[in-house]
Order: structure tokens, then C-alpha cells, then sequence
């Protein structure tokens, strides 16, 4: 991320409170998921809420929305007010609160404007809806914010960006005339948007703010709360362990408060290089709607990146190699076995020693009202288990001795996956794909939504995988996590591969620098760069 004036750095110094939580405690079961939190929000200041998954942060959320209850004894003031604690639910609207959560609350089926208005229409008595003056007054809404949305698209079509916007705008809507301002709650924005698109994210925040408002922005990316925030709070094991302001401290600061000690950053070792390696994958002629053709090779235990701007085409690659993206042409070798790109389906890749690892795990790479123990043997049930009688036991069994050794908390093969950390339900989606050992894994996005302790984790789990011989595909829009464990990278634009980069030129600065050269040169009209 690039350096920029925090939202609300001038204001926030002579701001009043926005919000001030004291003493909130919250005990489920006899375990305090809360602990004594006290914390100030500043009216016209973008506060980051930090921690480990499990650090209370959710729990927080929760009690300021009215959907849990705190312990006796906790005070909450907002806009100066005192708040009558527990909150019923949906009161949080009154006091001028509004939340956007990470999966939006959007309905995709409905357009731009039914969603915008939604809670209004079903709130407020209208015996006739002018839709002329409400598609008017939403366009001078988004203008005001300085947006380009058409009230009468549907959902479904917006890019993931116009989602987030449009939800963000919704909530600032709602808390537009509150006292000092409102606060807003943003609760991890950013984990499904290309890194490309934050930014424009991040100018929609600043605006807000300007406004007077208080944004709560909670997120696992320290680069991120580096960037748009004026202070953050960080929670561990349910208890404020530091308030800071964020530009006198550093990211290596951040790491500290949130695990408890320092964080040693993984990194391969490149020095061996990879290039006496044996060719173990060759990908020729692939092309897929705007992608292609596009020719590389993948060595014996080597990890290769593939990232590029926003529209570069990169994000297909890994599904088109896997037989979930259509094809339209393209070869795929692996170890001499070759497969007709255009012919491949997801059950024949499983066969030919292929896995993939999805951007969006819930919603691609796993069922997530199931448990660890159903999860697990997916790709292996036909191979593994006999088709008349699946031995639940068994399988039972040996998710959790898989949950064991990729360090999944808590390793119960009986809980739900959905209701794990983000950083756990990867570890059962590796878990669950590794243990075939696959000639050719594909990665998309694989840290997203990941705090920054598992983050770490995960990478020396690749790194293994690589390390017995597989190779290893990753797709990613972070240029710190393909500098981390990358040993090659393919920058991409307009569907072709623009440049490849080795040695000492993968770093997060020369990968982004090469993705905007590309783009530019074939603006210029030359289709690959020297």
C-alpha cells in the first residue's frame, strides 16, 4: 500500500468521543470472551480494531449491535449520551450506529436502488413509492460520496468494489443526521477485493469521516490499518492490549501487540535458485475468454506467481488449469501425462493429481455448515473409502490426525468448519487437498481473510508441499505474500504474460512496479514487454 494522510488526522486531535466503551465484559460459558474493554472512538477519525481471530473482536461487534448481551457492569456512551445496556436489537440504529459486515448484506437479485433503500421501504409507511425522486435522490447521494453507481443495475452486476461502495454509502446513509456524527462500523471490508480496488474503497472512507462521522474499521491487514487509519486498538484474549496512534508506530509494532511477541517473517531461500529444477508441469496454448494463449512451465518443487492489475486476466488461470473456468484451448503436461485444457473437468483433475484451493474457500473449496470430518475426504472418498459403506469412524479419525498436523485449533473433526477462524478452515482446505499429495497445486488468494500470525503458517505449509517435490501455482493481487514464497513470478496484462521476474527483482515494490509497466506498454500498443 502506498503512504497517504490518514482520514481524519487534523480532526480527530480536537474531536469529541463518538463513542466510549467502558468496562465491557462478555462471559459465554464460563469463558470470558470479553474482558474489562474500554476504548474511545474520536467523531471525524477512522479507528482500526485489531486482533487474532478469537481476540474478541466479533464479541465486541456483537454487544454494540445488540445481538449479544454484555456482563453487568458495562457503560457505553454515544454522541456524549449514556446507552441503557443490553441494546434490544436493531435499537444500534437509533443511537447512530450502522454496520457493514464482510459478506455486505447486499440482495444480488434486486437492483442498485431496492437495496439502497430496503430497510427504509420496510420501516417507514409509503402508501405510494415515487421511484423518479428516489432514483434521483440516490444518484446525488452516490455523487456526493463521489460514485458512479446506476440506481437501476442489479447487484449481481457490480464488481466486487461497486458491492462494498454501495453497501458503505447504505450504512453512511442511515447515520447521515445522527448526533456528532454517527459511527460506522466497517467489519473487514477489504478480504474478497483485489488489492487494486482498496483504494478506491479507502477514498470512500475518507469521505465519510469528512463528514464528521467515525469509522470503526476492523481488519487482520496491518498494511491496511497502517494506511487508513488516525489510531487502533488491539485485542488479545478478550482484553485491550494498546491503543495507538497510528502514524508513530510501525507495522512490526502492530505484529507485536497482536500476537505478544515478534513475528518472524517467513521467506524462502532463493539462493539455490530454481532453475536446474526438472520441468514438471508445461502449460501450452491456454486460452479462456480474454486469457491467452499463454505458455509456461512449472519445475519440480517450484513456486510461481502469477498476479497482474485489476482485468489482467491472472484471477482464471488456476480454474482454467483445474477444469472449473471454460477453456477454450490449451494443453496441460504433468510428470509426461497430457490433458486437453478444453476437455478437463474438476473429477479428472483430481484423478491427474491436480487440487486447487479457491480465493473464496466457504463458497468454493468447502461446505461450510458441515464439519472438519465431512470436509476432509471429499476429494478422496471414491479412491479412499469403499463406495457401499463409508466408515464414518475412520474418517472421523483421520481428519482429526490431519487437523493435528496442520496445527488446526481446536482439531475437532466434529465442528462445524464455518465456525473456525478464517486461518483454521485454511488449514482444513490444504489438509484436505494435501493429503493425496498432488503433482500440481493451485492457489488463489490463499491468505485472504487470514490473521497475520496464521499467515505464517500457511506459507511454511506451501513451502513444505513444495519442498517434497509438487509444484505449486499461486494467484495472488498481495505482492508481499508472492515476494515471501514466490520463487518465480508472472506479471500479467491484457491476458498475456508480460514479464517474469526471479532473484532479486520478486520483492512487494518491484512486483507492483512491473504490474502498472505492463499495463502501460500495452496501452502503448506492444503486447510483451522486454
Amino acid at each position: 500500500m502506498t503512504a497517504a494522510v490518514p482520514a481524519g488526522a487534523v480532526a480527530a486531535a480536537a474531536a469529541s468521543d463518538a463513542i466510549v466503551i467502558r468496562h465491557l465484559s462478555k462471559t459465554f460459558d464460563g469463558v470470558r470472551a470479553l474482558d474489562a474493554v474500554s476504548l474511545e472512538v474520536r467523531a471525524g477519525e477512522v479507528h482500526g480494531l485489531l486482533g487474532q481471530n478469537g481476540s474478541g473482536k466479533s464479541t465486541l461487534i456483537k454487544v454494540l449491535s445488540g445481538f449479544h448481551e454484555p456482563d453487568p457492569g458495562a457503560e457505553i456512551e454515544i454522541g456524549g449520551r449514556p446507552v441503557t445496556l443490553p441494546l434490544a436489537p436493531g435499537e444500534f440504529r437509533r443511537l447512530g450506529l450502522a454496520f457493514v459486515h464482510q459478506h455486505l448484506g447486499l440482495i444480488p437479485s434486486l437492483t442498485v436502488l431496492d437495496n439502497l433503500n430496503v430497510l427504509r421501504f420496510a420501516t417507514e409507511a409509503h402508501w405510494c413509492i415515487g421511484w423518479r425522486s428516489e432514483r434521483r435522490r440516490a444518484r446525488d447521494l452516490f455523487a456526493s460520496y463521489g460514485l458512479r453507481l446506476d440506481p437501476g443495475a442489479p447487484v449481481s452486476s457490480l464488481s466486487p468494489v461497486e458491492r462494498a461502495q454501495l453497501a458503505i454509502v447504505r450504512a453512511a446513509d442511515e447515520i447521515v443526521s445522527a448526533p456528532g456524527g454517527g459511527v460506522l462500523v466497517l467489519d473487514e471490508p477489504t478480504p474478497f477485493l483485489p488489492a487494486r480496488e482498496v483504494g478506491a474503497l479507502f477514498a470512500l472512507i475518507r469521505r465519510v469521516v469528512a463528514r464528521g462521522a467515525a469509522v470503526v474499521f476492523v481488519s487482520h491487514d496491518v498494511d491496511e490499518v497502517m494506511e487508513i487509519t488516525d489510531r487502533a486498538t488491539v485485542l488479545r484474549d478478550g482484553r485491550v492490549v494498546g491503543t495507538v496512534t497510528t502514524s508513530e508506530t510501525t507495522p512490526d509494532d502492530l505484529v507485536r501487540l497482536i500476537v505478544g511477541r515478534n513475528v518472524e517473517r517467513f521467506s524462502i531461500d532463493r539462493s539455490h535458485g530454481a532453475e536446474d529444477r526438472l520441468p514438471r508441469v508445461r502449460v501450452t496454448g491456454l486460452a479462456t475468454g480474454q486469457v491467452g494463449p499463454l505458455d509456461f512451465v512449472l519445475r519440480e518443487g517450484e513456486i510461481v506467481g502469477v498476479t497482474g492489475l485489476v482485468g489482467s486476466g491472472y484471477e482464471a488461470v488456476p480454474y482454467a488449469l483445474f477444469g472449473a473456468g471454460a477453456a477454450a484451448a490449451g494443453q496441460l503436461v504433468i510428470d509426461g501425462d497430457a490433458f486437453d485444457l478444453a476437455r478437463l473437468d474438476p473429477r479428472r483433475a483430481i484423478e491427474a493429481g491436480i487440487g486447487l484451493i479457491p480465493a473464496d474457500r466457504l463458497a468454493a473449496g468447502a461446505v461450510g455448515e458441515v464439519n472438519v470430518a465431512h470436509n476432509v475426504p471429499l476429494p478422496v472418498l471414491g479412491t479412499r473409502y469403499p463406495a457401499w459403506r463409508l466408515p464414518l469412524r475412520a474418517m472421523s479419525a483421520e481428519a482429526e490426525r490431519l487437523a493435528r498436523e496442520y496445527d488446526v485449533r481446536p482439531p475437532d473433526p466434529n465442528r462445524p468448519l464455518a465456525t473456525l477462524s478464517g486461518g483454521n478452515q485454511q488449514k482444513v482446505v490444504l489438509a484436505k487437498w494435501l493429503q493425496s499429495q498432488p503433482r500440481l497445486v493451485l492457489l488463489d488468494e490463499p491468505t485472504q481473510g487470514v490473521d497475520v500470525g496464521a499467515r505464517q503458517q500457511l506459507f511454511a505449509i506451501v513451502a513444505d508441499v513444495a519442498a517434497r517435490g509438487a509444484a505449486i501455482l499461486c494467484t495472488s493481487s498481495d505482492h508481499e505474500q508472492l515476494s515471501q514464497i514466490c520463487d518465480r513470478v508472472l506479471v500479467m496484462s491484457a491476458g498475456r504474460i508480460a514479464f517474469e521476474l526471479s532473484g532479486d527483482a520478486i520483492t512487494k515494490e518491484g512486483i507492483a512496479e512491473h504490474c502498472y509497466r505492463a499495463a502501460a506498454t500495452v496501452r502503448a500498443g506492444t503486447e510483451r514487454p522486454a
